[in-house]
């Protein structure tokens, strides 16, 4: 006699797995329940977890302090927890395998985290408006940092008003997305929608964008359902409604889970120097060859990347905003490390002065009338 195959966990479709199981040993050994979170408001958030009857079900849990979704242990969209079911509380957050995290501000030294537990991040960016190169590679650096795979989807591409010209626009972001997928899409016309769709079938991906770049309109598309609220812009300027105002886990209707978050004003680096590393893969390339092995890359003699900037191989835009982003990355790292913020300081003062020296090299020796 053979025995029935074991049922599905009720939380496969959310992205339970062996290694989702072996993270939570101890706190089923404690008898509480798994749980993934779905939304997160002040003090609560909404997690589906394994009901009484062994079936998925979405219940509403207090986490015992603000859910801030912030850098610290407090739940975010996206999270493996330990739920109380008897009392409906969030005990414990699990280790979060990847996360999408951003500065709070430019005047503060908190993360703030937007997604956790992520496989793909879809960063939309919409052809109805200029496309600009700066902060796609903005969003890479952070995208690469979090440990998901960057997917950057050129959205509204049927308002692009010939092929070529959309040929060039790929193209022209292919060459600063190096390691990442670049797809234009239409959600009002399908086209490259079922290419999207198969590329986040199974895991979690998670949406990211401005506001007005179509990610309602592309979380409706790859769910099957009319759930995200979608408005037109705004007339006078162009710019996008915050219409999606959490970060809502929607389950895809081939398998896996979409992260839909609302519409950013701005995101800044955190702790990004590995995902800087790799959006900039030619900087770093071109700086093996460079003379010095701690070269700026502003000043240096011998500097490989200045070479190329000027040579044309490397665009001179491109560099800037590496130096841009560089020095944002290390003023948030500064300001929660006061050590770091002297050594910073130092090496200031030493390139400073190595400038000046170059300049008076530069203009010879001084000639005395």
């Amino acid at each position: 006699m053979t025995s029935s195959p074991a049922a599905p966990h009720p939380l496969l479709p959310y992205g339970w797995s062996d290694a989702v199981a072996t993270g939570f040993a101890r706190a089923a050994a404690q008898g509480l329940s798994p749980g993934r979170v779905v939304r997160v408001d002040r003090g609560s958030c909404e997690v589906v977890t394994v009901g009484p009857g062994g079936r998925a079900e979405c219940v509403r849990a207090g986490t015992g302090a603000p859910a801030s979704a912030d850098s610290t242990g407090h739940p975010c969209t996206g999270d493996w927890v330990a739920v109380d079911g008897e009392q409906h509380v969030v005990r414990a957050v699990l280790p979060r395998r990847t996360a999408f995290v951003r500065a709070v501000s430019s005047q503060r030294s908190d993360g703030q985290v937007l997604a956790a537990n992520i496989d793909q991040v879809l960063i939309a960016v919409s052809l109805a408006d200029e496309l600009d190169l700066g902060r796609v590679e903005r969003f890479l650096s952070l995208a690469w940092e979090s440990g998901g795979q960057p997917v950057v989807v050129l959205t509204k591409a049927d308002l692009v008003p010939d092929a070529r010209t959309l040929s060039y626009l790929v193209e022209d972001t292919e060459r600063v997305a190096p390691g990442a997928r670049v797809l234009p899409v239409s959600a009002a016309t399908g086209q490259g929608m079922d290419l999207l769709a198969a590329l986040v079938r199974g895991g979690t991906a998670a949406l990211l964008g401005l506001s007005g770049a179509g990610k309602s309109t592309l979380a409706n598309a790859l769910t099957g359902t009319d759930g995200q609220r979608v408005d037109a812009t705004r007339d006078g300027d162009g710019k996008g409604r915050h219409t999606t105002t959490t970060r809502d886990l929607l389950p895809l209707p081939g398998g896996g889970v979409l992260i839909d978050t609302p519409g950013l004003r701005g995101v800044g680096l955190w702790d990004a120097d590995g995902g800087l590393a790799q959006a900039f893969t030619d900087v770093e390339a071109l700086a093996r060859d460079c003379r010095f092995h701690d070269c700026s890359h502003r000043t240096e003699p011998g500097c490989a990347v200045l070479a190329a900037a000027e040579d044309g191989t490397l665009p001179l835009r491109r560099l800037e905003n590496y130096h841009k982003l560089a020095r944002e990355n290390e003023r948030i790292a500064a300001r929660s490390d006061a050590r770091l913020s002297a050594e910073l300081l130092r090496d200031w003062k030493r390139k400073k002065a190595l400038g000046r020296h170059m300049m008076e090299r530069k203009r010879g020796p001084r000639q005395d009338g």
